[in-house]
């Protein structure tokens, strides 16, 4: 028998203290590195996008791979990217921890267009405050010291 399997997950997280340092006109070259590090590990990218503060991770995760083990590499070799092309001025690294969501199938295109839209969005909310309604939507507290 066959393995199948039907994991979405959103994952996000924030440059160091949640410092305003993503500028618009070099994130494409950041989230190419990401999609790369995703391709790599065989996992399948459905949307990447952020705001100055943050960014989000539409993405299956194949099989083999520990959830963290992905975020962990990602965070490691895109913050040593960024360092080392001096990508985006007054990075620091990034803030220590992430949210991780799973979704139903059926949710994926609204999910992708949620992701797409984030510029939008957060004309209306803040990250903190985004974050917070993920952690209830998903019945988790936020630890309020990381913020």
């Amino acid at each position: 028998m066959s393995t199948y399997k039907q994991l979405l997950y959103q994952i996000i997280f924030s440059p160091y203290k949640h410092h305003k340092v993503l500028q618009k006109e070099h994130r494409p070259e950041l989230f190419r590195y990401i999609w790369g590090i995703l391709k790599n590990k065989k996992c399948h990218l459905y949307r990447i996008n952020g705001i100055e503060d943050h960014i989000h991770i539409v993405t299956d995760i194949h099989q083999s791979i520990p959830v963290a083990d992905v975020v962990k590499d990602i965070k490691l070799a895109s913050g040593k990217m960024i360092k080392e092309k001096r990508l985006f001025k007054d990075f620091q690294g990034w803030q220590e921890g992430y949210g991780i969501f799973t979704y139903s199938y059926s949710a994926k295109d609204y999910l992708i267009e949620y992701v797409k839209n984030q510029e939008e969005h957060h004309k209306k909310i803040s990250f903190v405050e985004e974050f917070n309604i993920l952690l209830a939507e998903h019945g988790l507290s936020p630890d309020q010291s990381r913020f």
